[in-house]
């Protein structure tokens, strides 16, 4: 597999995947604030940069730091691991929770 179409199969998997990991109406919320602030932060340091903003290096820093905390939060209220940190156990051998339990079987 080319890694055009393997770019593809990974962007299918995450949006297939995306639903039933934030079934609660709260986590949804928070990821729908948290989300945004996370990718904002990604042309801000680059607009930063050009223009040699270095005083304010922490404002993209904050946005990446609070989304992902929102995020966070929402996987909490959710009862799941983030994507991020499933990746991560993964690669560890460590136990996670991809769907939680209470709507395992909704899934």
């Amino acid at each position: 597999m080319g890694p055009r179409l393997e770019r593809i199969r990974l962007i299918r998997n995450f949006i297939r995947n995306w639903p039933p990991r934030h079934q609660h109406p709260v986590s949804r919320v928070l990821h729908a604030i948290g989300i945004p602030m996370t990718i904002l932060a990604i042309p801000l340091v680059l607009w930063q940069l050009h223009n040699s903003d270095w005083p304010n290096w922490w404002r993209p820093v904050a946005l990446i730091v609070v989304g992902f905390g929102i995020q966070y939060i929402g996987h909490k209220i959710e009862g799941n691991d983030m994507g991020e940190f499933i990746g991560i156990k993964k690669r560890l051998g460590k136990p996670y929770v991809e769907i939680s339990p209470r709507y395992a079987d909704r899934a």
